[in-house]
């Protein structure tokens, strides 16, 4: 018997630890469907447009450093999302509303985030 509420508990703790790991989509909906809607249209004049943008469509790396360090009225994401999120949601809007890019790897988000403090730690503090 404690074998067996050794098995569900390790079952229950599984199923919470990857409750806890948001997809794409949701991170998405708690992130950015705000300003860019639910379905990519965004808001004309405001928020621009995801779905079947040339943008999110190109460079992955230029969209996952837009992510991080923001563009524009867009805030940054750089302390909020980890490096799995990031690439999470960068690959469910390069993927979603008939948009068809290559995902992106936690392993490429990890580089494009040392890439950015690197520049920055030469350049000083940014903002100063």
């Amino acid at each position: 018997m404690k074998k067996l509420w050794s098995i569900a508990l390790l079952g229950l703790a599984a199923g919470v630890s990857h409750a806890q790991t948001p997809s794409g989509k949701t991170i998405f909906g708690n992130n950015c469907a705000a300003c860019h809607q639910a379905g990519g249209q965004g808001i004309p004049g405001a928020f621009p447009a995801l779905k079947g943008d040339k943008f999110v469509l190109g460079d992955a790396a230029k969209v996952v450093e837009t992510v991080i360090g923001g563009r524009g009225g867009m805030p940054t994401f750089n302390s909020s999302l980890n490096d799995k999120q990031i690439a999470d949601v960068v690959t469910f809007i390069r993927g979603e509303w008939g948009n068809n890019a290559a995902p992106v790897t936690t392993e490429q988000v990890a580089s494009i985030r040392k890439t950015i403090a690197a520049k920055e730690n030469e350049g000083g503090t940014k903002g100063n």
